[in-house]
């Protein structure tokens, strides 16, 4: 619960500074349903039975609303926020590092959440989300949520590896090997806080408290370990399908995920599993985003809706190893989850994991590095 407060904490600086807009007017009413809406998403998250006949939530939606579906995928929050800066979109599934960008930049709008039957479905957890509500306004509608596992082959680890210390440092694996170019790393600037994560634990001087506020001697430590990891990294992956042939064909055995990858690779009878270490495990929990220029916004509400119906959910947390907003989805049987596959997925871990956030210079533990500095220095740690 300490994390989510600190988020809060996070967000009302930003609400303070004045850095996010007075609620706009919400729609009172749904017209009629425009005939399209299109769609930012994370890879696996917008279905329509190509990938898996199995996993199909866009087909019946068409069916019933007129509502054509288009998805764009992306493989990074920044992706995400770029593309809806660029706008011509209706929503966006983001992560935490992505929505608060997006209700300061105005790129989205609140919603009516009166015009969301569902809506008292919803996790009590995620309900008021510092992510997604500002100063009691929501910005969107929680999707889906879940822990960043490390993935590993099991013919090189005939156990778990209990630390992300296999990523980090450069060691000989238990086939003998260095794991020297057989790693990856997420291409993206939020992963500097996996590295504060696993400093908490390991540098407990640096006085570390959240992975996501960082002074300066914390942040060069973070960026120091990274710079060491760059001589280990294979790829830094963003692109799941890309991740999923790297572990296939081209040697890598361990690398930070989504439990999305893991579920491919193993119905492909690969020798892969994961684990979250000791250090823990960030994470990322999915909000429904509205553009504030929305040109289909009656079907943009009716998606929302059908988002929280439990099939749904259901079949979408057994899909990408998620956990689902909605509770019911876990038990009440209308789609393929099942309480012990809500369970596996993290259901009971919601309180451990920290859940991908912008950093701030305003923040609890005082004057932290800002997300931008995040983003140039850590192109320069790829780069390098």
């Amino acid at each position: 619960m300490n994390k989510v407060l600190n988020a809060l904490a996070s967000g009302l600086a930003l609400v303070a500074a004045g850095a996010l807009p007075v609620a706009a007017e919400m729609p009172t009413a749904l017209g009629t349903p425009e005939g399209a809406l299109s769609i930012v998403a994370w890879p696996g998250y917008i279905e329509r039975g190509e990938t898996d006949k199995a996993f199909d939530w866009v087909t019946k939606f068409e069916e019933k609303t007129g509502c054509k579906v288009e998805v764009k995928t992306a493989g990074t929050s920044d992706e995400m926020v770029s593309l809806m800066n660029q706008g011509g979109f209706d929503l966006v599934t983001a992560s935490g590092d992505a929505s608060l960008r997006l209700i300061a930049g105005e790129k989205v709008q609140p919603i009516n959440i009166d015009l969301i039957p569902s809506w008292n479905t919803v996790d009590d957890r995620l309900k008021d989300a510092p992510w997604h509500t500002v100063d009691g306004t929501h910005y969107g509608t929680p999707f889906m949520w879940g822990p960043n596992v490390l993935m590993y082959s099991t013919e090189v680890f005939k156990e778990a590896p209990k630390s992300w210390d296999v990523v980090f440092n450069e060691q000989t694996l238990p086939d003998g090997k260095s794991n020297k170019g057989r790693v990856q790393a997420y291409d993206g600037p939020i992963y500097i806080a996996d590295a504060a994560m696993y400093l908490m634990k390991h540098q407990p001087e640096l006085g570390i408290k959240n992975p996501f506020e960082l002074n300066e001697d914390q942040y060069a430590a973070a960026l120091e370990l990274l710079k060491g990891q760059r001589q280990l990294v294979s790829r830094y992956w963003h692109d799941a399908m890309v991740q999923i042939d790297d572990f296939k064909n081209e040697g890598v055995v361990a690398s930070s995920t989504w439990p999305f990858q893991v579920n491919l690779l193993a119905a492909d009878k690969a020798p892969v599993a994961s684990t979250i270490p000791e250090e823990g495990a960030t994470g990322w929990a999915d909000t429904l985003m509205l553009h504030a220029d929305s040109k289909h916004q009656t079907c943009a509400y009716l998606w929302m809706e059908h988002s929280l119906s439990s099939n749904l959910q259901s079949d979408l947390s057994v899909w990408f190893g998620a956990v689902p907003s909605v509770p019911a989805a876990c038990t009440d049987g209308r789609g393929q989850q099942t309480a012990e596959g809500c369970k596996t997925n993290g259901y009971e871990d919601f309180d451990k994991i920290w859940f991908w956030r912008t950093p701030t210079s305003k923040c609890e533990a005082g004057g932290c590095v800002p997300y931008h500095r995040w983003v140039s220095d850590y192109i320069a740690v790829m780069g390098s």
